[in-house]
């Protein structure tokens, strides 16, 4: 028996992206991987908060510790040769953190934990290059493992509104480009269906171009489905994303997507979605306009992402996981 410690973060009201990955990889893992989970006491914030985390989690280590996200730290006091690091993005250091503050979260977020492990696991290639390019690990070291699309996203076909689509945008963060929709979309008949709390800025940019709207916060993901299930096609043209599970979401359920030619979107997407270029809002608007206006182009994304899903199930992921966890358990044998 392979015992296995997954180690999460402090649950948030606002994150639970990785709290459900992991839920659904420990359903679908061998028997003969015993999976116990660690939860820290804190919120990722603070120095002493952090500190007391790492130190709190050594007397819970397995054959095989793996901290699955958003808590890089917890390597600190670890035994590093039975350490698995799961790195969802390098969002922060490619495009929101400068000068001093950057070194420092670069320091203690990557350089030290990615050498206080035995192997590191990203969510996409893209994600995987900058890891590299950030620890100066050798590249043996760092693996990709990609996310996964949850069962409850099913192929559910609708008729296309094509008069007046309802357009979905997941995510309000800065790199989910929403500004940058609303000019895009301006003159074209649509309802945009956007899930994450609205920034001021955002609000006026969507009254600005004239953009009607429907705003959802803190939605169930009973809710979060239905409104793949009702949208029409999802717009998904960020400036960064570390994977970019919307994609996945919306071909699941048989929803066209008009996604960025940039980072790790064309290697979620594959063929089976419309490329655009996100600083370009005509690019943008064009994608659209064809996805809504060329019938036989819109039907083919949406059959090409349907078989695209079929690369992200959680039974081919989880056994990835479980090729690392056997990984490291016979390095440490020799």
């Amino acid at each position: 028996m392979l015992r296995v410690t997954h180690f999460m973060r402090h649950p948030s009201n606002s994150s639970y992206s990785i709290e459900r990955l992991f839920e659904d990889i420990r359903g679908n893992l061998t028997q003969n991987i015993k999976v116990s989970v660690v939860i820290n006491r804190f919120e990722s914030r603070g120095f002493l908060n952090r500190i007391l985390d790492s130190l709190r989690v050594v007397k819970f280590q397995g054959d095989v510790n793996h901290i699955t996200g958003d808590v890089h730290y917890l390597t600190y006091f670890l035994r590093s040769r039975r350490t698995l690091l799961t790195i969802h993005d390098c969002v922060s250091l490619d495009e929101r953190l400068k000068g001093l503050r950057k070194w420092i979260f670069w320091l203690l977020w990557y350089w030290v934990p990615a050498r206080r492990c035995a192997l590191i696991s990203v969510i996409s290639e893209s994600t995987r290059l900058q890891v590299l390019k950030y620890t100066g690990c050798h590249a043996d070291k760092v693996r990709v493992v990609p996310d996964f699309v949850f069962e409850e996203f099913k192929f559910q076909p609708r008729i296309f509104r094509i008069h007046c689509p309802r357009i979905l945008h997941v995510g309000t963060k800065l790199n989910k480009n929403l500004e940058r929709h609303a000019s895009a979309l301006e003159g074209i008949s649509c309802k945009m269906v956007i899930i994450g709390k609205l920034l001021e800025q955002q609000e006026t940019a969507l009254v600005r171009h004239g953009i009607t709207y429907e705003n959802y916060i803190d939605i169930t993901r009973e809710e979060v489905v239905r409104h793949y299930m009702q949208s029409d096609l999802l717009l998904f043209a960020s400036t960064y994303e570390g994977f970019g599970l919307p994609i996945l979401e919306a071909q699941a359920v048989g929803r066209p997507v008009v996604t960025s030619q940039i980072w790790s979107m064309p290697e979620v997407a594959g063929e089976s979605a419309c490329l655009v270029d996100p600083y370009d809002i005509e690019s943008i608007r064009a994608g659209v306009q064809r996805v809504i206006h060329d019938e036989n182009y819109r039907n083919d994304l949406i059959r090409q992402g349907l078989e695209n899903v079929k690369r992200f199930r959680v039974g081919v992921v989880a056994e990835q996981y479980a090729i690392l966890y056997r990984e490291i358990a016979r390095e440490n044998l020799q």
